[in-house]
């Protein structure tokens, strides 16, 4: 019978445990992998957080609903009186914006914040009061409203209808967007015919403007100093933009959006309002916080490719590489993702790729050759860290072709992987005695 003592002696020397041992240190590694995971999230909820300070400071993204009639009616409910609100929607909106964005920086954070100069013109064709008769509307208490998301970034407003200046004033009852400038209009001549109106507006704000198509024809152009703008919501301009700045052109018809003509008090939501709205975005969507956090998902992949490269060159060449020299290269691979992390914080996310990468790979090459000895087997580790980092980055640039990028170049690594593997005798080498290996 042979010697349990030799046997487990055996074992331990045997391929077989050399991949588990590899196996297990390969698990270990997704333990500090999370914790760099963690860590870019901490990072980048404190960005946000840094943005949010800088944009309570000044003013935040602005929604603007432009003017609407409101005609304040009762009604009983329990024995009590219930103030409401009739809402009537111009016939013709005319919007334009000239935007003047800057960047606002706070430590290594930064926001894009904005003024605005914005003329609104339009009209209301004559009100059919006999159509609302069964509302018992307070006519003498109508007034037009101005919807906007914070009105903390008006810094100047100027309202005329039919070329008399009215004073703009914000007010207690609950209008569209909960915030609003009102216009008491005293008139109810006014209301007897169609009537035009004006409203110049000096605006801040912060990350986007959108405007909401109350008109039953409206047009919205706008145009900005800026180089990068995205149009967000339900509708698409036919746009223009340089290197210098940009022009969008919107035109929207009653028909295209999902908002009556009138309605009364809470029957369309603010929900239904904002799902209408159109506008300007100036800040990217994408940025190097959801990149790192992308690359932070390959890492399982670059250690296991990189411990099959040791346990080949260990393997073929019968030289013995520590277990601990594997985690050692583990956690050099590991601390490339914080070391992206932090230097992408600091300049652009593909010069701290390069950095990051290239120092990882250099301190990586150097140790293996301590190890291998040899030049050659020295230059296919490093020749096959560069096609790594070079794949994930690829992977990282082309967004919508990255599942389809990174399936193919795992199956393409898996096959290079099977096809070296062949030359390793598994069981042919745990049957030979420990003398002989």
């Amino acid at each position: 019978m042979e010697n349990p003592v030799k046997k487990e002696k055996r074992f331990v020397h045997s391929l077989t445990f050399k991949v588990i041992v590899i196996g297990v240190m390969t698990l270990l590694m997704l333990i500090p992998n999370a914790m760099i995971q963690n860590l870019i999230l901490e990072r980048q909820m404190r960005s946000e957080e840094t943005i949010e300070k800088i944009n309570s400071q000044w003013s935040h993204a602005q929604t603007l609903c432009a003017p609407l009639l409101c005609i304040p009616y009762e009604t009983i409910s329990e024995k009590q009186k219930v103030q409401r609100l009739l809402y009537i929607t111009p016939e013709h909106l005319d919007i334009k914006v000239r935007l003047y964005p800057e960047r606002r920086h706070f430590g290594i954070y930064h926001t894009i914040l904005y003024k605005s100069e914005i003329t609104i013109l339009g009209n209301f064709s004559k009100t059919d009061m006999e159509a609302f008769s069964a509302l018992n509307l307070q006519w003498h208490k109508a007034c037009l409203a101005v919807g906007l998301s914070d009105l903390r970034g008006v810094s100047n407003v100027d309202f005329s209808v039919q070329n008399k200046k009215y004073e703009m004033e914000t007010s207690a009852h609950r209008f569209v967007l909960e915030k609003a400038l009102v216009v008491h209009l005293n008139d109810l001549s006014l209301l007897q015919n169609s009537f035009d109106f004006k409203c110049e507006l000096s605006l801040n704000g912060s990350s986007y403007i959108s405007f909401i198509p109350v008109g039953k024809t409206t047009q919205a152009d706008v145009s900005g100093e800026w180089s990068a703008p995205g149009f967000m919501g339900a509708f698409s301009p036919e746009h223009n933009i340089t290197k210098e700045d940009f022009h969008a052109q919107w035109n929207v018809l009653y028909f295209n959006r999902d908002i009556p003509e009138s309605w009364k008090d809470n029957e369309v939501s603010d929900y239904q309002l904002r799902n209408s709205s159109f506008g300007v975005n100036l800040i990217k969507q994408v940025d190097h916080y959801q990149q790192n956090m992308r690359s932070s998902k390959y890492a399982l992949m670059f250690i296991a490719l990189t411990f099959v490269v040791f346990f080949f060159v260990e393997t073929l060449t019968k030289k013995k590489i520590h277990p601990f020299q594997y985690l050692l290269v583990g956690i050099a691979i590991i601390l490339f993702y914080s070391l992206l992390l932090s230097i992408s914080e600091q300049i652009n996310f593909r010069i701290a790729y390069l950095i990051a990468s290239s120092a990882t790979i250099g301190l990586i090459t150097l140790y293996s050759h301590t190890i291998f000895k040899k030049l050659s087997q020295t230059f296919i580790l490093f020749f096959i860290l560069c096609g790594l980092y070079l794949f994930l980055f690829v992977t990282l640039q082309l967004e919508d072709l990255a599942l389809l990028i990174g399936s193919s170049g795992l199956f393409l690594i898996l096959a290079v992987v099977m096809y070296f593997s062949r030359k390793i005798g598994f069981y042919r080498q745990e049957e030979l005695p420990a003398e002989e290996k």
